[in-house]
């Protein structure tokens, strides 16, 4: 019966969409409407109003619709959707002040003598577009007036004409900053979570061990993410449609004639490209910039991106008026100042030591001022002029009201479509399909792009990902990430805008084409540009580092980047430096021994045997890599052999489960029948005779499995458990390598700290001799702290400290506490004298050793990896990798 809910809850849904019913009030009313017909047939039929749902009951599923709808709003860590309407508002305010105009015109002067050029023109304007404001409906319409008349004006054919500029107005959906991919983000980071239960589950059920290693989890994806994993799809999609355009211009010249320019290319023109150009690329680089060098979240930079449109708004709302531009150069000198001392001053006011500071501090709040001025004037602007930000506040409420209202009435969809078992139902329909991940992921795909002929993008991202998504990420064979995925799906979702009957670009295109150009002429153009947009999707499918390069290479170069000793980098990382080892090991082994020779004597004998552990290692290393080598390689020639008998053998095993969980719903069938007090007996001999059948198959499945399996997994696992071991003896031996030279410099390169504290330490003797004692012990605790911060200041602070103690109760003991302060003097002088003396004859050379091992050996111990390796360690991380064989 449950099969039977589903399809109503289907049927309901597809009829209400096909019918007109706005979609924010048809995704929930389906769900709603057929969990109370379920609820109602249990009720009346079997006494049971859950007896029809798969698991649990209605109320547990419309309580989990609702815990779903709580969790857009309430959740403290899922803040993607609030770029949202920072977006939005964004997109609509450029749109308003009439952006696309000045550059449809000014590029199509620049571009159009050459062949195609106009066309060309339209497409680079897209582009700039899709970075700024990104409102499809907007961009059409706007290259529609404009653009669409000129084509025609000088003979460019008309399919071409028509489908450069719903193309083009289509790029917004996929170039950052992007409300598809945002809405992507906020599905998969859900998805991720669930994939990443699914695949422990599966990990623990296949290996037997309770936790699964980190390196192995999925990867999640956030909104900068998806930003920065679509901007190389989308630039290879706009130059797939340039060189399209190009082509055709060359091969059929009279499809797309060259547009000599009138005018002349003067100075004038110069001032007008630039004007034109400059504004919209300075907001693209401020938005996505920010991202990209890790100085701003999504919402931050959604919030730049707002604010930049009001002060694009203002000047250009006031075009030719007095003062026009005054606002914008306000804000720019403020930025320019502020940046200026950013450079040459810690703007913080707990940091100020010197008068320099407290000018420069003063100087950037009057520069806050200047811009906070700047921005109310230019707000003020486009609040006078025909109310034009009352106009954008509300569109861009009305805009983002439906998306969270369709998101809401999708949770309800989703949790309604669990409830009747249709995940459960949709994982063992992929699941089973021959061919593995690749089968799946093309069904899908398939699935999405003919659902695009019908449904809106927003009703494909919230409805078919979170039943989807979760499958595909838990596949450890694939390995895929989330961003990689988001960006497939996003750049097939974008051709639901052009398919035929309800792609909207050419709806918007037909509402303003003349009547000389036909529905026809629309639906011939769009073609080629489908297929254009499926090229662009399968070059990001069979190239994924196009897509996760950008994503793990900002991940690896920002302020918050972890740090290489983390787990998910190791194998990436040791891939870039093992043969980094064999053509530097005389290097390396040189500058280990230039530090063995040095005159260690002066180092107290702690620190010497120490440094001495640590060269030790440190020569050992080239040991331990070539043992890597060995076992690495050894694994991997005994996996590429057995890879195929274990990927079998999983999928059978995997059979065999979902067989399993069938054969025990069988069974419960049976039960139930057999316990009625008319048992029917028709029914029941049914049922017994699918368990026969299941159990007859499962018997099958396990005669299937070959006989040398046990002892193929047994030495596979053992190879890899002498690879892990080899591996984690070079990362302990290259960690011991590093520590003692990294502690040794930073007491060398404390001296001057330590001697710094020479008067707090002799200070004690006065304070014990206080008749106070409690007073005196404040003091004393005083003067510690002065040596909490040093390096290596541990045993003068724990002498200071026995001191103070001595002080402590009713008989204070000031000899003691004298003899402890006698002994941290004692300690200090120790302490300084030695280091001052190694501090100018093994300062320099250990600095050099660190330089040279720093990057390769000493790695793991950095806060962060250098930039060159960072590219590296992107570069590996952006493959995707199986990871099969440890399940």
């Amino acid at each position: 019966m449950e099969l039977v809910f589903l399809t109503i809850l289907i049927l309901l849904m597809v009829v209400a969409l096909s019918s007109g019913f706005p979609v924010a009030f048809a995704l929930p009313g389906s769900a709603i409407a057929t969990i109370a017909l379920a609820a109602a047939s249990g009720y009346l039929f079997a006494d049971n109003p859950s007896a029809y749902f798969a698991q649990d009951g209605p109320t547990q599923w419309l309580t989990a619709g609702i815990t779903n709808f709580r969790s857009l709003y309430w959740e403290v860590e899922r803040d993607t959707l609030i770029a949202i309407p920072l977006f939005v508002f964004m997109g609509i305010m450029l749109e308003r002040s009439r952006i696309a105009e000045d550059l449809l015109v000014s590029m199509a002067q620049l571009f159009g003598p050459i062949p195609g050029g106009l066309g060309i023109s339209v497409v680079f304007v897209g582009a700039l577009l899709a970075a700024t404001t990104g409102i499809l409906g907007a961009t059409v319409i706007a290259m529609g007036l404009i653009s669409l008349p000129a084509m025609l004006r000088n003979n460019y054919s008309r399919p071409l004409a028509t489908g450069t500029i719903c193309a083009s107005g289509t790029l917004g959906q996929i170039i950052p900053p992007s409300i598809v991919l945002i809405i992507l983000a906020d599905q998969l980071a859900n998805a991720a979570d669930q994939a990443s239960t699914l695949r422990k589950a599966e990990f623990k059920e296949l290996t037997g061990e309770f936790s699964m290693p980190s390196e192995l989890d999925i990867t999640s994806a956030s909104a900068g993410d998806m930003f920065m994993g679509a901007l190389i799809p989308g630039m290879i999609l706009v130059g797939l449609y340039m060189l399209y355009i190009l082509a055709v211009a060359i091969l059929k010249p009279g499809t797309a004639p060259p547009v000599p320019y009138e005018g002349k290319y003067d100075r004038k023109f110069a001032i007008s490209v630039t004007l034109s150009l400059v504004p919209p690329l300075a907001l693209i680089f401020a938005v996505l910039g920010s991202i990209i060098l890790g100085i701003a979240t999504v919402n931050q930079a959604g919030a730049i991106g707002a604010v930049g449109a009001i002060v694009m708004g203002g000047y250009r709302l006031t075009e030719g008026k007095r003062n026009q531009y005054t606002p914008t150069m306000m804000i720019v000198a403020s930025i320019v100042v502020i940046l200026v001392l950013l450079q040459f001053f810690d703007l913080n006011i707990k940091n100020i030591t010197t008068r320099a500071d407290l000018i420069a501090i003063l100087v950037a709040v009057a520069a806050v001022l200047v811009f906070l001025v700047a921005l109310v004037w230019s707000t003020w602007r486009t609040w006078r002029i025909n109310n034009t930000l009352v106009s954008v506040m509300v569109d861009s409420a009305k805009t983002t009201s439906m998306v969270f209202i369709i998101l809401i009435g999708a949770a309800m969809l989703t949790s309604a479509f669990r409830a009747f078992g249709g995940e459960e139902l949709v994982k063992h329909f992929l699941t089973g399909l021959p061919g593995g991940f690749w089968t799946q992921f093309l069904v899908v795909m398939l699935v999405i792009f003919l659902l695009g002929f019908f449904l809106d993008f927003i009703e494909i991202a919230v409805v078919v990902v979170p039943i989807v998504a979760p499958i595909l990420l838990s596949d450890p064979g694939a390995n895929i990430t989330a961003v990689w995925l988001g960006v497939m799906i996003g750049l097939n979702i974008q051709t639901s805008f052009l398919t035929p009957p309800f792609g909207f670009a050419l709806f918007y295109l037909r509402g303003v084409a003349p009547p000389t150009v036909k529905t026809t002429h629309i639906y011939k153009g769009a073609v080629a540009f489908i297929g254009l947009q499926l090229l662009g999707l399968a070059i990001a499918g069979y190239f994924p580092s196009l897509v996760n390069y950008m994503p793990s290479r900002t991940y690896l170069t920002a302020e918050t980047a972890p740090p290489p000793v983390n787990p998910r980098l190791q194998q990436c990382i040791e891939e870039d430096l093992l043969p980094y080892y064999a053509d530097n090991r005389d290097d390396l082994l040189a500058a280990i021994d230039r530090v063995r020779k040095l005159d260690l004597a002066i180092l107290p004998e702690e620190h010497r045997e120490s440094l001495l552990g640590g060269l030790d290692a440190a020569a050992a290393t080239f040991d331990n890599v070539a043992e890597v080598e060995q076992t690495s390689a050894t694994l991997a020639a005994f996996a590429e052999d057995y890879r195929s008998l274990h990927q079998s053998v999983r999928r059978t095993q995997a059979q065999l489960r979902r067989l399993e969980g069938e054969l025990e719903a069988q069974r419960r069938a049976a039960d139930r029948l057999s316990r009625l007090e008319e048992v029917p007996e028709d029914r029941l001999a049914e049922v017994n005779a699918q368990i026969d059948a299941l159990e007859d198959e499962m018997a099958a499945l396990n005669a299937s499995i070959p006989a040398e399996w046990e002892a193929q997994h047994a030495e596979y696992k053992q190879l890899a458990t002498a690879d892990k071991i080899t591996r984690g003896k070079y990362r302990r031996g290259t960690d011991e390598a590093y520590e003692p030279v990294k502690n040794l410099r930073a007491l060398l390169v404390s001296v001057d700290a330590l001697k710094g504290a020479e008067a707090a330490v002799d200070d004690v003797a006065e304070i014990i001799a206080e008749p106070d004692a409690e007073l005196a012990m404040t003091k004393i605790e005083e003067k510690e702290s002065v040596l909490s911060d040093i390096e290596g200041a541990g045993a003068i602070k724990t002498a200071l400290s026995r001191a103070r103690r001595a002080l402590k109760g009713d008989a204070p003991d000031r000899a003691e506490a004298m003899a402890q302060q006698q002994e941290a003097v004692r300690l200090f002088a120790e302490e300084v004298r030695w280091r001052e003396a190694a501090a100018e004859s093994l300062l320099a050379p250990l600095n050099a050793y660190n330089n040279a091992i720093r990057d390769s050996i000493g790695l793991r111990s950095q806060s962060r990896l250098p930039q060159h390796r960072a590219k590296a360690v992107a570069s590996c991380l952006s493959h995707h990798r199986d990871i099969s064989l440890s399940f």
